[in-house]
């Protein structure tokens, strides 16, 4: 990871990252390898997302990540470039604190990590999020959020997924934004391992 700087005196609006020299980094500098992630001891499961299309919601995410230990698997296509200002601007200056890992396609991840369990959060899912005994060493998938994209059917519910689950909400009401629904997870999560490296 970066090391955490000082801001130089000139920086624009979108440059809320720097390196222990001043100098703008974005979320591309502060990447993690996949063989890397896959050896690296956490206290939290693995998140990913899959093709997510707002750059807010990844930022988010890449905050979350920063503040609880979890390392972010973002699996392409993605719908905006990660140098995007929304994406720089909602992950404030946790960039270099966060670990991210890029993967060409979701079979990438699946190889990367071939000893985690993937956990599928899904609305058409019968089981409770809060149904599961979570591990470090789990993945928990998201979908793309709604828009003009192939319905990943295959993804979340394919041979890979050891688990559908879903977060509950009243009837006839649509979705909650997909960081919510991560950080939910991830804090139900921690919470179940005793909240390890937090205070």
């Amino acid at each position: 990871m970066f090391e955490y700087g000082y801001r130089k005196s000139n920086y624009g609006p979108d440059e809320l990252v720097t390196d222990a020299h001043g100098n703008p980094i974005s979320v591309v500098d502060a990447m993690m390898k996949p063989e890397d992630a896959a050896k690296m001891e956490t206290s939290t499961p693995h998140l990913c997302y899959y093709s997510p299309r707002i750059p807010g919601n990844t930022g988010s995410a890449i905050r979350l990540c920063a503040v609880t230990g979890t390392i972010l698997h973002l699996v392409e296509p993605l719908g905006f470039n990660l140098k995007d200002t929304k994406l720089r601007r909602a992950g404030l200056d946790y960039h270099d604190m966060a670990h991210v890992v890029l993967h060409p396609d979701f079979d990438s991840l699946v190889e990367s990590m071939p000893n985690s369990r993937i956990i599928a959060f899904t609305a058409h899912a019968t089981k409770l999020y809060t149904d599961i005994e979570y591990k470090p060493t789990d993945i928990l998938l998201f979908g793309p959020e709604p828009g003009n994209i192939p319905d990943p059917t295959d993804i979340m519910f394919g041979p890979h997924v050891a688990e559908q689950v879903r977060l509950p909400m009243r009837p006839s009401l649509r979705s909650l934004n997909l960081t919510n629904c991560a950080s939910i997870a991830i804090y139900e999560a921690w919470r179940q391992l005793g909240f390890k490296g937090g205070e």
